[in-house]
């Protein structure tokens, strides 16, 4: 049993900002990205990438449209040193791309750090330490101002560094690492110290991040901490105010919207919420929460699925199927009733309108999604989702009666077995039903011809192993086999689709048959490249189909009713 939590844990204080203005405020346009894969992604992972595994994700980093990585700590191992040694030595950084390298606010670190990036065009230095009540009194023993002093030490020797290579445009960022556990008018001190350090321009800003080390409270007391540093802190014309969600309490994507509507210019984070503990915020989904707000992201996810198999391979992590927009199940569904809506929403879509699909708040063609993952079919689907993928995968549309008949058949299997059924498995079964049965009677050739005021037609079937010709007159060729078979047969209903598209484009006729001697009106199908064929296979279809559940006198009768025998 968990312990009554009052006498162990202590809620976070909430920030006195009455006047707070993000409540108000709507997302209108995207931030600066940042993406940290190849470093706090890299240090999450149980195998940390090889050096072939980091240049394959910097190189689809920078496909995706990511102008600023954060690419190594290196002064952390010489696989890090050697990583940013390559992209630069080898110019593998494209002109528009900066790199960003991370620190820690030591002076034997910081000079390894600026040896690893020399040569480079341009580039990050990103400075931290911890600045919180608890990492001052319990990790570093300091009071504020000597961890203000270490910050300003360490931008101290920066600036000197980097003016020791002034062929490289440099800039600055730093961070008050476990911000959201640390007093506000402490990490503003701090800050501001550290950019009387830097002296940023409007040319040339200083980046302040604002870590959100560990997730200690809900979102909104994050985007308060935020507009208040944005309220705040000296010089704000002058920098870039960044975030860096974690996501300890599951909420680092609302943590990072609201912070951006509390001021925050830029956002770091990883591709699909990699990162130490529980994750650093999810960069696709919030790219994607933007783009389905008609809001251009500046990324480019049009072929998630790639991306998806490469972050996968290059990190050994499995992506949930439910993950926002990317996991193998998060345009699927099951339930009939959801498959029905879904159905309904794609026959209204029209191509150029507004996206307004049930249960798809993205458009899956958008992201490079088949619309084979959006209906799948186990025992919770119904004639919905069994409709809408032999239409999306096999071009074959159904009348609705018929979607109610089939699904029938589909039920009784799922009941069987309990398994998924796929398109190719449902087509396999609607092709056993419909497409297959030939006892009594199969069809072998047919001739027509039109007459004054009637047509007449000749069909040669097979009948156990004799052949028969029936022949018969009527208003045209289904009507004229009807009367051929004499055996008062009644058409409910008739359609004819095609298949496909070209010079081969197969017919298919659907029609339901009734007769007093039928136990009850039934579907048949019917596909051939020329449509009357196809119909004549349709009404064969259907008498195959209920001719088991005849007794044998009916069975013998309608058989002797057939015209002429050869």
């Amino acid at each position: 049993m968990l312990k009554f939590p009052a006498t162990k844990y202590r809620p976070v204080a909430p920030v006195d900002l009455p006047d707070r203005t993000w409540v108000n405020r709507t997302l209108t346009q995207p931030p600066l990205w940042l993406s940290t894969d190849l470093r706090d992604g890299n240090q999450a992972l149980i195998e940390p990438m090889r050096m072939a595994q980091k240049l394959r994700m910097f190189q689809m980093l920078v496909q995706i449209g990511f102008k600023e990585i954060e690419v190594a700590f290196p002064a952390a191992s010489q696989t890090e040193f050697d990583f940013v040694r390559q992209l630069i030595e080898q110019d593998l950084i494209p002109a528009d791309v900066t790199i960003q390298v991370l620190t820690q606010a030591r002076a034997d670190l910081i000079r390894r750090t600026f040896e690893s990036l020399r040569g480079v065009r341009q580039a990050i230095v990103h400075v931290y330490n911890a600045t919180s009540p608890v990492f001052r009194r319990v990790v570093f023993g300091r009071d504020r101002l000597g961890t203000i002093d270490l910050a300003v030490q360490a931008a101290t020797l920066m600036q000197t560094l980097a003016d020791e290579q002034p062929e490289t445009q440099w800039r600055f960022q730093y961070s008050p690492e476990t911000f959201t556990a640390t007093e506000l008018d402490f990490a503003k001190d701090i800050c501001n110290a550290v950019l009387a350090v830097w002296q940023p321009t409007q040319a040339a800003p200083a980046i302040i991040n604002l870590p959100a080390t560990v997730e200690v409270s809900t979102p909104n007391v994050y985007a308060d901490q935020v507009e208040w540093m944005h309220r705040h802190l000296a010089q704000r014309d002058r920098l870039i105010l960044s975030v860096h969600p974690h996501n300890d309490r599951g909420c680092g994507i609302a943590a990072a919207e609201l912070a951006q509507l509390a001021g925050a210019d830029r956002v770091e984070g990883c591709l699909f919420g990699n990162g130490e503990r529980t994750g650093n915020v999810d960069l696709v989904t919030l790219a994607l929460n933007l783009y389905t707000q008609g809001i251009h992201p500046g990324l480019d996810f049009a072929q998630i699925n790639d991306i998806a198999r490469t972050v996968e391979d290059c990190t050994q992590l499995p992506i949930h199927p439910r993950h926002p927009y990317v996991g193998d199940l998060v345009f699927t569904a099951f339930s009939g009733s959801h498959q029905d809506a879904i159905k309904k929403g794609f026959a209204a879509q029209a191509p150029d309108a507004l996206w307004e699909v049930p249960y798809l708040p993205l458009d899956p063609l958008d992201v490079g999604r088949s619309y084979a993952s959006v209906v799948r079919v186990n025992s919770q689907s119904g004639k919905g989702g069994i409709a809408f993928l032999l239409e999306q995968e096999c071009g074959l549309v159904l009348p609705r009666r018929l979607q109610i008949e089939f699904s029938q058949i589909v039920q009784e299997v799922m009941d069987a077995t309990g398994a998924e059924m796929t398109a190719t498995e449902l087509w396999q079964l609607f092709t056993q039903a419909y497409l297959q049965p030939a006892t009594p009677l199969k069809y072998v050739s047919h001739h027509s011809s039109e007459l004054p005021e009637t047509q007449a037609i000749a069909v040669q079937l097979q009948l156990s192993d004799q052949l028969i010709t029936l022949t018969g007159h009527g208003n045209g060729p289904i009507d004229a086999f009807i009367n051929a078979l004499n055996w008062d047969l009644r058409i409910h209903h008739y359609e004819e689709r095609s298949l496909s598209q070209g010079s081969t484009a197969q017919a298919v006729a659907c029609l339901e048959i009734a007769a007093d001697w039928m136990p009850t009106a039934g579907y048949g199908v019917g596909i051939h490249t020329n449509i009357v064929t196809a119909s004549l296979l349709a009404i064969l279809s259907a008498l195959n189909r209920h001719w088991s559940q005849l007794d044998a006198a009916t069975a013998t009768r309608l058989l002797q009713r057939l015209a002429t025998v050869d």
